[in-house]
């Protein structure tokens, strides 16, 4: 079975990472899914950026939780894109997508943009806190969800199962086979960040995961079904 692959922050490794234009990137390349991250802005809006600030990706400063929604967008995220909101993503690209959610407030809103949007096949929520999966499971019982894991990928198949988890996206530097055999041995699916380069993916051939998260074009191309 191919490995399913999943796009980080879109293709960050040719393009500004939680762009648009990296995310159309992503789904041109070919990826199967295509991952973003998710805050929330000062006026409660599901803004699509990785750390809590807008330091590192943009030109601004300051938490994206003093920032209002108008003013976040008013940012230069790389090569003149923006930083844009979830239902921006939601419609300038058509594949599937992990949403990586920091915390409970953003849980319970993205819970209400799944409802009333119509996205429970399209979405599947992943986080490193179980308080924040525990939240969605709550509030959306049927939906698929994904622990993400660091430090922690040693207990990631245990957390997993008790938070009615089917993924678990782990380190690559941190999994072992066991992890993988014990994921597996629950019914819960392995995938793997970040996996850019030959070495990478022969590892995680080896470790017999089921999808790799990259930011190489190169990557994919290299996973896709020979036509």
């Amino acid at each position: 079975m191919p490995l399913l692959t999943v796009g980080h922050r879109g293709l960050m490794g040719v393009e500004p990472e939680n762009t648009l234009r990296s995310f159309l990137r992503a789904e041109r390349a070919g990826v199967d899914v295509v991952e973003l991250d998710l805050h929330l802005s000062r006026d409660g809006q599901l803004v699509v950026m990785h750390d809590a600030t807008v330091d590192r990706t943009t030109d601004g400063s300051g938490r994206i939780a003093d920032l209002s929604l108008p003013e976040l967008q008013k940012l230069d995220a790389g090569d003149g894109e923006r930083v844009p909101v979830l239902e921006e993503v939601v419609d300038a690209v058509t594949s599937p997508l992990q949403t990586e959610i920091k915390d409970v407030a953003a849980a319970r809103v993205l819970a209400r943009l799944i409802r009333r949007s119509a996205l429970r096949h399209r979405v599947r929520v992943i986080s490193f806190h179980d308080e924040a999966l525990r939240e969605v499971r709550a509030l959306l019982p049927d939906i698929p969800l994904g622990l993400v894991t660091g430090n922690s990928t040693a207990s990631a198949p245990e957390r997993a199962r008790a938070l009615g988890a089917d993924l678990v996206s782990c380190a690559l530097p941190e999994l072992t086979s066991g992890v993988v055999g014990r994921c597996h041995a629950e019914g819960i699916a392995v995938i793997s960040w970040t996996v850019n380069t030959h070495e990478d993916l022969t590892r995680a051939r080896q470790l017999r995961l089921d999808g790799v998260v990259t930011d190489s074009p190169e990557i994919v191309a290299r996973l896709r079904p020979a036509a």
